[in-house]
């Protein structure tokens, strides 16, 4: 499935892991897994935890506030040598790598596995299996890769792109159905830019960028190499493929340019119309071979990006278009591949992130298996991963944050009452999801096995692009998740007017059944109004409370958001990191805006649900303290310098050294917690001062 709307859309406010080890009943399931599963806490990753023993009193918090929460755990962890970052988010990333490893090696050992059990055996079995990858080589694509050697004219390209996105493998662009901006209830194909090898078209353009694309050059031609090319040849193609990812890289827009305007995403256009302006690529053909009648209307975004590869079809030599699609070929199946292939990607990194040693095979393995099979995993995973008293509690936690959102829209002094109206109306609308789906999906009809590693991945694609495909022109289906139960994240999404926290979401430092209220409100609760406030961003707001692409404010309330939002963007382009580099206030503000919003909302709900009770003053710190303190503990992180600098361009987020910060400087409740001077870093006031809601 196609992931841009999704990947701006649903904004990450957290990476976490799992939540427990205890077992529990499976939703319903027509392929829940038949037989239990066990987890040896000897083999799980730590957990992440507040430690008031920790924290540096040697600096001051109103001055320094990420050192004083964080700077001891820095200064005393490295970042390991197959990581770019490391931290409280990675720590959990291990927590559940560590839990999901043992879930494959249970069901790789039992012969009898089926479902969704046999899924995971099958991928995990055969991604270990490195004698056989290796005695393999590049057989298992020399079918492909000869196919795209014997085309011959753009209709021939043409003709392959068809087809081979029927199989799962879309080049060029990235293809799916989501909701239609302007009727949500219904699923609409969206056509996206993709088609590069690198994340952003700043890595093929910008002069500061020159290494990474050495670098790529020289990845290039080694899978080249390693498919049985010979230097000089793999030099030139390399040469090729490069040039010919700039030119899309120039036609496409910038992360930050789709994260500022999310309206790019939306150009409905009927057939005809989306024929007429790519004259050589023929959209009747292209839904054809995906076995689907043509749409009446579909969302061609980015029209211009569209427009170029179309005349890339008629004016770029055919020789050139083979050597672009058999690297991508090669490139797509480098984790099915022999170890060689996998050197050559870590070297990749090595340049362009500062990772310093490749992951271990069984952590690549499971990789695959969550981008390709992940919900298979996922009912595995929940029935020792989370227990229903989380639920519960976090329900609680929900409740208490909807409550304290609603009495901030209703105080807010520079929004009129029309607006605040339609605002309530969004708030009303909002439906948590929490842990995992209510049903799953039916995986009947995936066929692997345990000796066919990229077989499995190619089939996988096939059925996930199958069974996308037949959402398209049907109701939404409210019910679905985006995610799965181990994934490290938490959304909210705007069409569906949704807030999603995986049962991964649900364990230290964010929540905890046993972490008092102030850590729980400063890590969930901050997370939980993080993603409410995703409703209310620069981007969210477009949508209305029903998930249709709408404007539903007044003008003058609009002008009074901007110039707010304009404020934030300042605060944040003032931000150094560690390399001397800036952040970037306007690829970030949706994020920005949402941190404000929900650590400001989970303060508040922290008041409400304490009410009376008495500060208990643990660890001699006040509730208030704590709080905060939970927040930060939530954005202790470090990147190695060369993963920072593509971070920067890339991330909507801006790094968790500054966002540690960046929000509790704007809240009079940090500066009376820690008993901050007016005009402290910390404490900012009058002009300096953020307030939006």
């Amino acid at each position: 499935m196609t992931q841009g709307i999704r990947v701006l859309l649903l904004s990450a406010a957290v990476a976490t892991a799992v939540a427990g080890c205890r077992q529990e009943q499976l939703p319903p399931s027509t392929q829940a897994p038949s037989v239990p599963y066990l987890l040896d806490p000897e083999k799980l990753a730590p957990l992440v935890e507040f430690d008031a023993a920790a924290l540096d009193e040697s600096r001051e918090p109103c001055v320094d506030f990420d050192g004083y929460a964080n700077g001891k755990w820095l200064a005393a962890n490295a970042i390991p040598a197959d990581k770019y970052a490391w931290g409280a988010w990675d720590m959990l990333i291990e927590r559940s790598q560590s839990v999901q490893r043992q879930l494959a090696e249970q069901a790789a050992a039992r012969p009898d596995a089926a479902g969704v059990d046999k899924i995971v055996a099958d991928f995990w079995s055969s991604g270990m299996d490195e004698e056989r990858l290796d005695a393999l080589g590049i057989a298992p694509l020399r079918d492909e890769l000869e196919l795209v050697r014997t085309l011959s004219s753009p209709a021939d390209i043409a003709g392959y792109l068809y087809r081979s996105a029927a199989q799962g493998r879309v080049r060029l662009f990235a293809f799916g159905p989501y909701p239609d901006f302007k009727d949500a209830t219904v699923n609409m194909a969206y056509a996206e830019q993709g088609g590069l090898g690198m994340p952003d078209r700043s890595l093929y353009l910008d002069a500061d960028k020159q290494a990474i694309r050495d670098a790529y050059l020289v990845y290039i031609s080694r899978l080249l190499v390693l498919s049985g090319g010979t230097p000089d040849s793999a030099a030139r193609q390399a040469g090729d493929v490069l040039s010919f990812e700039t030119r899309l890289a120039k036609a496409s827009k910038s992360r930050e340019e789709l994260a500022r305007d999310v309206s790019l995403y939306y150009h409905p256009l009927s057939i005809a119309e989306a024929e007429k302006l790519t004259p050589n690529f023929s959209w009747t053909a292209f839904f054809r071979a995906q076995g689907i009648e043509p749409p009446a209307a579909f969302s061609l975004s980015v029209p211009a990006f569209h427009q170029e590869y179309d005349r890339m079809l008629a004016d770029v030599p055919v020789q050139q278009w083979q050597h672009y699609l058999g690297f991508h070929v090669i490139h797509e199946a480098v984790p099915f591949l022999p170890e060689p292939f996998a050197d050559a990607a870590a070297d990749l990194l090595k340049v362009a992130a500062g990772v310093q040693e490749k992951s271990p095979r069984w952590k690549r393995v499971l990789r695959e298996i969550n981008r390709h099979v992940e919900e298979p995993m996922g009912q595995l995973y929940v029935q020792v991963a989370f227990p229903p008293e989380s639920k519960a509690r976090m329900e609680s936690l929900v409740e208490n944050l909807r409550t304290a959102l609603k009495v901030r829209i209703e105080k807010l002094d520079w929004m009129s009452d029309e607006t605040k109206h339609r605002a309530i109306a969004k708030w009303e609308s909002f439906t948590p999801k929490i842990g995992y789906p209510d049903k799953w999906r039916d995986w009947d009809g995936l066929k692997t096995a345990p000796d066919a590693f990229l077989a499995n991945m190619l089939a996988a694609k096939e059925f996930n692009h199958a069974w996308n495909l037949s959402k398209i022109g049907k109701p939404v289906d409210k019910d679905e998740w985006f995610t799965s139960p181990q994934t490290v994240n938490a959304f909210y999404d705007p069409q569906a007017n949704e807030i999603v926290f995986p049962a991964a979401i649900l364990q230290p430092p964010f929540f905890g059944l046993a972490a008092d209220d102030a850590l729980n409100y400063g890590g969930i609760g901050a997370v939980i109004g993080h993603e409410m406030t995703h409703g209310y961003d620069d981007q969210g707001s477009r949508f209305g409370p029903s998930g249709e692409f709408e404007n539903w404010w007044a003008e003058s309330d609009s002008i009074a958001y901007k110039a707010r939002t304009r404020k934030l963007i300042e605060q944040f382009d003032a931000y150094e990191v560690g390399t001397g580099d800036r952040v970037n206030g306007n690829l970030t503000l949706s994020e920005n805006i949402a941190d404000l919003g929900g650590l400001a909302t989970a303060y508040d709900a922290m008041k409400l649900a304490t009410g009376d009770q008495a500060d208990p003053m643990l660890d001699n710190l006040t509730r208030e303290q704590r709080f905060f303190l939970g927040w930060a503990t939530v954005w202790r992180n470090k990147y190695t310098p060369e993963y920072q600098k593509i971070q920067l361009v890339v991330d909507t987020h801006a790094p968790s050294s500054i966002r540690s910060i960046g929000a509790p400087s704007n809240l009079p409740a940090f500066a009376a917690a820690f008993s901050c001077k007016p005009g402290a870093p910390m404490a900012r006031t009058g002009d300096q001062q953020v307030v939006i809601w």
